[in-house]
């Protein structure tokens, strides 16, 4: 399927100044598709994440990738992988109040749902830190699937400022299907923080998937030492499985 990759919108979000902007990709034809909030990693919109943003519209899906750190960084800003890009990513994670993040959800959600080419079904799917936001984003009752892909910070509680969100204590309120696939050599999971995560989604009742599997972290960044093609087409399989069960055939 022929898509479309230079579309952005720059959008209002309640409560903040400024706007941020969402980095779109959709099939290039007539018509109406289930839409899919994607977060990225702590470098914004990377090649990486554009690529997987532009292999998921090639399924048939209207794929929205917000700035997540708008306030702080100018429109269009891509963080390098290097350390001084990494050190500005870890520094913003935790200078953006976890409120902030939820109020950017709710206003890419709105835009979403109510595009011209949208059908009105919503997902979110998210890597690293993304993989924590869309879990958030997946809060929201309008969305139907969430993929989550080695999400930081969920089991330590340390997202935004103060390094002290409400992730887990809200488990309660997701009523998305879920994904989520972790790296076994991830360091910044360990095992305990994932038995965490894990024990709290059967507390909650909640309806999931999980795989664990032996990767490190990023293993789907198709940039650098720690991407696994195999794994990246194993997982990306699920994801599109979820989707397509949640978003087309209900």
């Amino acid at each position: 399927m022929i898509i479309r990759s230079d579309e952005t919108a720059d959008i209002a979000v309640p409560g903040t100044d400024g706007v941020m902007r969402l980095h779109l990709f959709r099939p290039a034809g007539e018509g109406r598709f289930p839409a899919v909030l994607f977060y990225s990693e702590i470098y914004q919109v990377t090649g990486p994440i554009r690529r997987l943003a532009a292999l998921l519209a090639g399924q048939g899906y209207l794929v929205a990738v917000p700035e997540v750190y708008h306030e702080y960084e100018a429109l269009g800003t891509v963080l390098q992988y290097d350390q001084p890009g990494t050190d500005r990513g870890n520094v913003l994670k935790i200078t953006k109040p976890v409120a902030a993040f939820d109020a950017d959800a709710k206003a890419a959600l709105a835009y979403l749902r109510t595009h011209e080419a949208c059908t009105g079904k919503l997902a979110t799917l998210g890597v690293c830190l993304g993989g924590h936001l869309a879990y958030r984003a997946a809060l929201n009752p309008s969305v139907s699937a969430a993929a989550i892909f080695y999400a930081t910070d969920i089991h330590s509680g340390t997202l935004g400022a103060g390094k002290a969100d409400d992730s887990l204590a809200r488990m309660g309120e997701l009523k998305a299907e879920t994904l989520f696939v972790w790296g076994r050599q991830d360091p910044h999971v360990p095992f305990v923080g994932r038995q965490v995560i894990r024990e709290r989604l059967e507390e909650v009742g909640a309806c999931y998937e999980w795989h664990e599997v032996n990767a490190a972290h990023a293993f789907l960044r198709d940039e650098g030492p720690r991407y696994d093609p195999a794994l990246f087409l194993q997982a990306v399989s699920w994801m599109l499985a979820l989707f397509q069960r949640t978003l087309t055939l209900r």
